[in-house]
């Protein structure tokens, strides 16, 4: 067999092991160790976020059908504050807002009969829409590791993407070879960084919109119970 004949037959079995698709297993096991950190530093993120958007989602349901119990059985008992106290619960925003204003209400008329009705009315009032505000930051609190993930992670893969480059650059020097064989496989798993980032960063962000106009909508439920029970107590304070 002639020399010609021995570098194509290498080529063709060349040709039949390439590859023919993105591995991307593949692509991170040959990847830089800087570039591998990145990577499951990455999939970690999404990982966390996308048990946020679940857990999150989950317990939003739980939360507003409890929430419209809640409020019917309150509406309809006889004496709320007995409600209150008999379902106030750690998971029931609603019901420490109406807690809430209910004890304003009892430290104003403690002692007899309510002096000033209208500073009595501002204050729980004030009681009431402070525990608002304390419901929905409570709520949103775990919302921030997705607006940092989205804001973050892509910029994370592409530190992940530059250093891989430079890698591919360095290897072009030290083996004195310019061509595409050379660099292109590191580029391939510098990119796969970036690629990552976006993955994590993507649902994250698309999450956090999502969740974030949940929890406002909830804050505005929540807000006008609080005004629905102020404007009962303040009648409540004017018969008195």
């Amino acid at each position: 067999m002639s020399t010609i004949d021995l570098l194509a037959a290498v080529g063709s079995v060349a040709q039949s092991v390439a590859p023919t698709r993105l591995d991307p297993v593949q692509l991170f096991l040959d990847a830089d160790i800087v570039v591998q950190a990145v990577i499951i530093g990455l999939l970690a993120a999404s990982v966390w976020v996308w048990m946020i958007i679940l857990s999150f989602s989950m317990r939003m349901g739980r939360i507003h059908s409890k929430s419209d119990d809640f409020e019917e059985r309150f509406w309809e008992a006889a004496e709320p504050d007995t409600m209150v106290s008999v379902r106030r619960r750690p998971d029931l925003p609603v019901a420490r807002v109406a807690a809430a204003g209910l004890d304003e209400l009892g430290r104003s008329g403690k002692g007899g009969a309510i002096r000033n009705p209208a500073a009595a009315s501002a204050r729980v009032a004030q009681a009431m829409e402070g525990q608002v505000a304390a419901e929905s930051d409570a709520l949103a609190d775990r919302l921030n590791f997705l607006a940092t993930t989205g804001s973050v992670a892509p910029f994370v893969g592409l530190f992940g993407t530059v250093w891989g480059i430079m890698n591919s650059f360095f290897q072009i020097g030290a083996q004195e070879n310019s061509s595409l064989a050379v660099v292109a496989p590191g580029i391939s798993e510098a990119l796969f960084a970036t690629a990552i980032g976006l993955f994590a960063a993507i649902p994250a962000v698309i999450a956090y919109n999502r969740l974030s106009n949940r929890v406002n909508g909830f804050e505005a439920k929540l807000q006008r119970f609080a005004d629905q029970l102020h404007a009962q107590i303040s009648r409540e304070i004017e018969r008195a």
